[in-house]
């Protein structure tokens, strides 16, 4: 069995680290993303969502993450290409952008099911204050 290699580890950090910092200062829809999703974060705290309804949503918005990362990377290398490879990588594209659409859709949904009724009770209470 290979010993643990530490160094090789933190230096893959500090890579992912740099994407993080590059995604958040270049790429505006990523970093509506992550404002949406530190909204959400708040409201799951302040709404006492319970533990498995917080998982759900955190697991959701990882993924709008994930995939709008994985968009920009097909992005990229498409404007490396275009348009004197192929005429579809503007297909590609607009098939990305569809991705993240879809997903951030589906997530809204899944968002408004898990936070709606905690907002509904919240609402109830300070009604009755």
């Amino acid at each position: 069995m290979t010993p643990i290699r530490w160094n090789k580890f933190f230096g893959s950090l500090r890579h992912a680290g740099r994407g993080l910092q590059q995604a958040l200062s270049a790429e505006n829809n990523f970093r509506i993303h992550v404002a949406v999703a530190l909204v959400v974060t708040l409201f799951l705290f302040l709404l006492n969502v319970p533990r498995v309804e917080s998982a759900i949503l955190l697991l959701v918005m990882a993924s709008i993450l994930i995939l709008e990362l994985v968009n920009t990377v097909v992005e990229r290398f498409a404007d490396l290409l275009e348009p004197r490879i192929h005429p579809y990588v503007g297909i590609l594209k607009d098939f990305m952008a569809a991705a993240v659409l879809i997903a951030s859709l589906a997530a809204i949904g899944v968002g408004f099911l898990i936070l709606w009724p905690h907002i509904v009770e919240w609402w109830t209470l300070v009604g009755q204050l």
